[in-house]
């Protein structure tokens, strides 16, 4: 049996307060973001957990890239015809969240998960290297296959058919835009009196702010 009793931290780096936070929770984000970033120590800023409930009724979690974060929300990238993708495409609730351990900082995003334009995809697919373009195409993301030697070989010859050609995006391939309704911040703080801050969408697209109890 391996005991985990005793793995004990005193987060005390920082402090959520009222005072000095912006009503809007994309901004407080981007802040963050963007402190984490600064202070260094995660190798990537940008990884987050998707949490989606499968076709089968359970809820799944895996990690993801984010690409993009505006007031309209956050966008990540896969393939449509993945687990994860038919789960949204069937129920579009997902909740996303950040971990960054190095600031004790945790960012938890309950909302509506919908595909970007075609533009949209095209745009971020056409800046993606060569390498990752054939992946996209190669792999039939979360179906079962022979081997590793089944995929390499897959492309190898992807790589000869598009070699000095235009690698177009596959239209089962795209992105995803979560449109926030609820955004908690959650800041370490010793005794275990953590910070969480939850931003509340309203009606009027403003947003409520409430402290919870940690």
């Amino acid at each position: 049996m391996n005991d985990l009793s005793n793995y004990r931290k005193s987060y005390e780096k920082s402090e959520l307060l009222e005072s000095n936070i912006p009503e809007d929770p994309i901004n407080l984000f981007n802040r963050w973001f963007h402190e984490v970033e600064d202070y260094g120590g995660e190798s990537e800023v940008n990884a987050m957990t998707v949490a989606t409930i499968g076709l089968d009724g359970f809820p799944k979690s895996r990690v993801v890239l984010l690409k993009k974060f505006t007031e309209e929300g956050f966008i990540f990238y896969t393939n449509y015809n993945s687990e994860k993708g038919k789960a949204i495409a069937e129920n579009p609730n997902v909740c996303l969240s950040f971990f960054w351990h190095t600031m004790e900082r945790q960012v938890i995003i309950k909302g509506i998960a919908k595909k970007t334009s075609e533009m949209t995809s095209d745009s971020y697919f056409e800046s993606r290297p060569d390498g990752s373009k054939l992946g996209a195409i190669v792999s039939n993301q979360s179906e079962v296959i022979p081997s590793r030697g089944y995929l390499e070989e897959n492309l190898k010859q992807l790589e000869k058919d598009f070699e000095s050609v235009v690698i177009p995006r596959p239209k089962h391939w795209g992105g995803f835009l979560v449109t926030p309704l609820e955004v908690e911040f959650w800041q370490g703080r010793p005794n275990r009196l953590h910070d969480r801050i939850r931003y509340t969408s309203q009606h009027d697209y403003s947003w409520k702010m409430d402290r919870l109890s940690p």
